[in-house]
Formats: C-alpha cells, sequence, structure tokens
C-alpha cells in the first residue's frame, strides 16, 4: 500500500461527499443521512489557510480530513471532517491525517487544536485521546477535544541551540542547529 497524502481539489468534491457520508452512516448506524450541499466546500478549496487533505490509494481517494484555520482572539485549527473509507481503517491512516494537520498548525505558528467527536464514535475517541487530546467540554452528543502544545527553543552548554515541541506531557521534534566551538 503506497499511500500519497495531498492537498484536495475542488474537483474532488464529489468523493469526499461519498467519504462523509459513509462517515455519517457509520456514526449513526443509518443511511438516512446527507451529504455536503454544493458550495459547502468552496473555502477548503480557494487556496487560503484552509485546506482538506486527501489520502490517495492507487489514483483513489480512500480518506480526508478537512483542516479550518480561525485567526480570532484566540488562534487555532479546527479539524472539521475526518473519514477514512471502511477497509482502509485501523491502518494509521486518520493517525497520520492528524499529524498532517499539527505540523501544518506548527508551520503556521498555531499552538491549539480543537476539534468534535461524538460520543457514539468510541473507536474516533479513542483514537483522539491516544494522540493527546483533552476533553474540553460536553456538548449534547459530543465532546469539544483539544490539543495544545508550547514551541521551544533550547541552548546546550556544549552543543548547541535546538528547538523543540511541549505538548504539556512530552517534549517532541527536536532538531539541534550548529555546535559552539569556544
Amino acid at each position: 500500500m503506497s499511500l500519497i497524502y495531498c492537498k484536495a481539489q475542488s474537483s474532488d468534491f464529489k468523493r469526499i461527499n461519498e467519504l462523509f457520508i459513509e462517515m455519517l452512516m457509520t456514526i449513526y448506524n443509518t443511511d438516512q443521512v446527507n451529504g455536503y450541499s454544493e458550495g459547502d466546500m468552496d473555502r477548503f478549496f480557494d487556496g487560503r489557510d484552509e485546506w482538506v487533505c486527501k489520502v490517495i490509494d492507487d489514483d483513489y481517494i480512500i480518506a480526508f480530513l478537512s483542516i479550518e484555520v480561525h485567526h480570532e482572539e484566540e488562534e487555532y485549527i479546527y479539524l472539521d471532517d475526518l473519514s477514512v473509507t471502511r477497509s482502509y481503517r485501523n491502518k494509521g491512516i486518520g493517525t497520520s491525517l492528524i499529524g498532517r494537520a499539527e505540523e501544518y498548525a506548527k508551520e503556521i505558528g498555531i499552538h491549539r487544536i480543537y476539534l468534535h467527536v461524538e460520543k457514539a464514535n468510541t473507536s474516533a475517541l479513542k483514537l483522539y485521546q491516544r494522540l493527546g487530546y483533552t476533553n474540553n467540554e460536553e456538548q449534547e452528543s459530543r465532546w469539544n477535544m483539544y490539543r495544545t502544545w508550547i514551541l521551544v527553543r533550547f541552548y546546550y552548554a556544549n552543543s548547541g541551540v535546538g528547538d523543540g515541541v511541549y505538548d504539556g506531557r512530552h517534549y517532541h521534534s527536536f532538531t539541534i542547529y550548529g555546535y559552539k566551538t569556544s
């Protein structure tokens, strides 16, 4: 399985909508669901901060994640919809998609990600908790969850400077730059 992760285009809307409907049918255990309306996803395809990361296997979209960027009093990213087609679930694709969204947040200097998960979607809830997301607020049938981190710079006594990320539990993604010669 050689998967390609890339930015979705407006021409991908039909397949993304099919995956969205599949996700809703799985969560609510019914086929009486509606997909996106025409135009609902236009903002993700206009070349600005918000985008959809799609996953392709053998020229076919098998998963996607919608990523919203909010520049408000508190800047944050909101993970809107995540869907992996049934035959590809439990293979790390959802984890990889979330990891790409987290890397994007770090690239643009945002330190917090929010998402909602339906209480009935226990497998997704376990995934988010395993990845370090915390229940923030109970909202009727779903949880509002978040993850936050701090970008840090370290100065090592005899070895140089390093950058990393602290998520409140662990340090991650260290890069050491140069070495002192004195």
